[in-house]
């Protein structure tokens, strides 16, 4: 190993502040093959590093991002008052309605589109929007009644193409791009709120 080479082992994670962004946390990350910033609302801004690049290319790329930090650092920031709002709706909420709106939904994309799944199950839930298992049972939260139609509508149809690819593939966002527009955002948007 190369003088330069254990340099870059040592250093774990170093933070910087950015004007108008706030605190930014560099993190080597042996798994990251690229410079690769993530943003969300409980950890904030946070740039994995390879483990052969060093902080000051990491500090050279942010500052070189910075119109996309700002316009994503907005969508947490709407996401999370949005969140919020969710939260004081979500106690107030009827469940036999909230359910019966998303299975007749479930039925009309998965009918619309020609799904199969196993059997649905709909409830509170505190970490996800939904999920898909291997078998094809889908899982929906119930607070997603309370989201515009169209974010609803993504996760629903989310997956419902899981049931036909269960990873998080190429072929899967080009297959949920088919039934849904802009679908990438539409993640960011809904990662930043839960």
């Amino acid at each position: 190993m190369s003088d330069n080479s254990r340099l870059l082992a040592l250093n774990t994670s170093e933070s910087i502040s950015i004007e108008g962004i706030g605190p930014v946390r560099l993190e080597r990350s042996h798994r990251a093959r690229r410079l690769v910033i993530s943003i969300s609302a409980s950890k904030g801004v946070r740039v994995a590093v390879p483990p052969r690049v060093s902080f000051a290319k990491a500090r050279e790329f942010v500052f070189q991002k910075q119109k996309w930090v700002h316009k994503h650092l907005a969508i947490v920031e709407q996401a999370k008052s949005q969140r919020n709002a969710l939260d004081k709706l979500g106690a107030s909420l009827d469940p036999a309605v909230a359910s019966k709106k998303l299975l007749d939904r479930l039925n009309q994309l998965a009918s619309a589109h020609r799904f199969n799944y196993h059997k649905v199950c709909i409830r509170r839930q505190r970490t996800r929007w939904g999920s898909c298992s291997a078998r094809n049972s889908i899982s929906l939260n119930l607070k997603l009644v309370l989201l515009p139609e169209e974010l609803m509508d993504y996760v629903i149809l989310h997956e419902l193409v899981h049931t036909r690819i269960h990873n998080h593939g190429k072929r899967f966002w080009e297959e949920l791009g088919r039934y849904v527009a802009n679908a990438r955002d539409k993640a960011r948007i809904l990662r930043a709120s839960y």
